[in-house]
C-alpha cells in the first residue's frame, strides 16, 4: 500500500454489504482512522483485519488530521471509515481529505454502501434531480427558514433524521412544503427491521404515531420535488424581485414581487436578503 488516504465505504447495517476491495484495503493498511473505534473494531474483527485503530470523530477532526499527515509522511497508509456508510457524507472526513490532498498525498475513494443512494434507489419518486440536504438544523426557526429556501425546488429532497426529531421534522415538512407531496420514510436500511413506507406528507405523522417502532433507528426521508408550476412561479418571482430591488427598499420590493407573480412572500424575502447581502 502506498502512503495515501483511502476513503472506505462500510456497511450501513448488513455486514455482508462490504465490498471485496474495501476488505482488501482494511486488511492491508497500516492504520484505520474511525469515527468510533468500538464500531469499527467489530467490523475489522469480523473480517480478520488487525489494522491499528485511531479515532477521528468530528470534534477532534482537525487535531487528528495532523496526526494522519504525520503517518503519511512516515510512509504509512491510512484508511478513513465512518460508523456506517461513506465518510464525509454527513459524517467526518471532508476536512481530512482536503488537508491530505493539499499536503500532496493521494486521496483514494473505495466506494461502498450509502444510506443516501440506498434510499433513493427504492423510493420510487420520479425526479430528474435530487438534492441531498442531510440533517436539518436542530433549532426550529433555522429549520423552517431552510425549508422555506427549498420549497420551490423541483428536485426531490433527501434528509437524514434522528428518531427523537423525526416527528417535528415531518410536521415542519408538511407545513412548509405542503401536505400533498409524497414522502418516503426509509428506516433501518439493510437491517433486520428495515421499513420503507410511501405516503403523503400530511399522512406521515399518523403513520409514525400508529407504532412507536416506526420512529426508531436511523431514518432517511425522501420528499417529492415542487410541481413544475411552482418552480416556474418561483423563478419568475425571483426575476421580478431582482429588478425591483434596484429601485425599492427590500420589504417593498418583496411585497410587490409577491403580488405581481404570486410567488410566496416568505421565500422571496429570504432570497432578497441573499441578493442584497444583508443576511445576518
Amino acid at each position: 500500500m502506498v502512503a495515501a488516504l483511502y476513503v472506505v465505504g462500510t456497511p450501513i447495517g448488513n455486514l455482508r454489504d462490504v465490498t471485496l476491495r474495501a476488505l482488501d484495503v482494511l486488511k492491508a493498511v497500516d492504520v484505520v482512522a474511525a469515527e468510533d473505534t468500538r464500531v469499527t473494531r467489530h467490523l475489522l474483527q469480523h473480517y480478520g483485519s488487525d489494522a491499528r485503530l485511531v479515532s477521528l470523530h468530528e470534534h477532534i477532526e482537525e487535531q487528528r488530521s495532523a496526526r494522519v499527515l504525520e503517518l503519511l509522511r512516515a510512509g504509512k497508509s491510512v484508511a478513513l471509515v465512518s460508523d456506517a456508510g461513506t465518510p464525509a457524507i454527513s459524517d467526518p472526513g471532508a476536512r481530512l481529505a482536503r488537508r491530505v490532498r493539499e499536503a500532496g498525498f493521494p486521496v483514494i475513494p473505495i466506494p461502498g454502501p450509502s444510506a443516501l443512494t440506498a434510499a433513493m434507489s427504492v423510493a420510487g419518486i420520479r425526479a430528474e434531480h435530487f438534492l441531498f440536504v442531510g440533517f436539518l438544523p436542530v433549532q426550529s426557526g433555522a429549520r423552517l427558514r431552510e425549508l422555506e429556501a427549498l420549497r420551490e425546488l423541483g428536485a426531490a429532497l433527501v434528509f437524514y433524521e434522528a428518531p427523537h426529531r423525526v416527528h417535528q421534522t415531518v410536521s415542519d415538512l408538511a407545513q412548509v412544503l405542503g401536505g400533498e407531496r409524497e414522502l418516503v420514510i426509509a428506516r433501518e436500511l439493510t437491517k433486520l427491521f428495515e421499513t420503507i413506507h410511501l405516503c403523503r406528507l400530511d399522512e406521515a405523522l399518523a403513520w409514525l404515531d400508529a407504532d412507536v417502532n416506526r420512529s426508531r433507528g436511523e431514518l432517511v426521508l425522501v420528499v417529492e420535488g415542487a410541481p413544475a408550476s411552482h418552480a416556474a412561479q418561483a423563478a419568475e418571482g425571483e426575476r421580478v424581485l431582482s429588478i425591483l430591488l434596484r429601485e425599492l427598499p427590500l420589504k417593498q420590493a418583496v411585497q410587490l414581487a409577491a403580488e405581481i407573480t404570486g410567488a410566496k412572500r416568505n421565500a422571496l424575502y429570504e432570497r432578497a436578503l441573499d441578493l442584497k447581502g444583508t443576511r445576518g
